[in-house]
């Protein structure tokens, strides 16, 4: 009888727990992993776009010789 009521106390404190705490939550049935319920809460993240590559000599020889590697795999690795 002891023990039963150690099992029930120990189910109801995880249960009461795992609501409180608010973590990600795997779910079973489909395989995913949920957010906290409070996730439309937390403010939006924003990460502004970053700027043009600062050497554009570089970047086009880099796209010259990406280009021939590709164009001499394509015909046949001459």
């Amino acid at each position: 009888m002891k023990t039963k009521l150690r099992l029930l106390e120990l189910g109801i404190a995880s249960v009461g727990l795992s609501m409180v705490m608010g973590c990600q939550t795997w779910n079973m049935e489909a395989g995913i992993t949920l957010p906290s319920p409070y996730y439309l809460r937390h403010p939006p993240q924003y990460f502004p776009p970053s700027e043009p590559y600062p050497l554009p000599k570089e970047l086009r020889s880099q796209e010259e010789a990406a280009k021939q590697h590709f164009d001499a795999q394509r015909n046949g690795g001459q």
